[in-house]
């Protein structure tokens, strides 16, 4: 009774946070909904006996994704009126995605209850109490998905590859940090000593 009532209160919170983050004026407050919902999920996780799942997800997503997002609404000065102002023309096609999505996941709802195709799958394999869950999906993701964790591990090297080399390119007028002329430069370059009388100082002109 205590799991089935902290299920469905974490799923509720899980929904209304989520519906809160597309409905929400401020982005700053759907960001804060958004955390919300990881947590509800987190928790959902928890309830299954996947406590690495749950740890990853408040790590990873709260700790970084949703601190990012956080940090780049508050920081870019962004005109949200403006960009609302395509919201009316576009309500239609975003209600026909959405009734799509509902209805999908109601078949899929449905199918599952009456146990359609899930009599045909495999049950799950339980781990004993001697295998951790940690280990457990390990072995899984090591042994039957190791190639999709490979392909996955290359796509992400090639997404901050790309990353890495818009924010290097070279742009005109930006001066750039030389780190071979830096540390191939002589003193002789790099100081001047400058004679000046007691009392008198340095005027800006002989500063540059």
């Amino acid at each position: 009774m205590l799991q089935g009532i902290a299920f469905y209160l974490l799923a509720t919170v899980a929904v209304v946070s989520g519906l809160l983050v597309v409905t929400a004026r401020n982005p700053v407050h759907s960001v804060l909904w958004l955390i919300l919902s990881f947590f509800s999920a987190a928790g959902l996780f928890v309830l299954l006996g996947a406590e690495f799942l749950a740890m990853l997800l408040v790590v990873v997503y709260v700790g970084a994704v949703a601190v990012l997002f956080l940090f780049v609404v508050m920081m870019l000065d962004v005109d949200f009126v403006r960009l609302r102002e395509g919201y009316a023309r576009y309500l239609p096609l975003a209600g026909i995605v959405a009734g799509v999505l509902l209805a999908e996941m109601i078949m899929v709802s449905i199918t599952v209850v009456q146990g359609g195709a899930a009599k045909a799958a495999l049950a799950p394999a339980v781990s004993g109490p001697e295998v951790s869950n940690v280990e457990a999906i390990g072995r899984v993701l090591y042994t039957d998905y190791v190639y999709f964790f490979q392909a996955a591990g290359i796509v992400l090297l090639i997404a901050m590859i790309g990353a890495i080399v818009l924010t290097l390119r070279h742009r005109p007028g930006v001066r750039r940090q030389d780190l071979a002329a830096q540390a191939n430069r002589e003193r002789a370059k790099a100081v001047e000593v400058k004679s000046v009388a007691t009392g008198q100082g340095v005027t800006p002109e002989e500063l540059l």
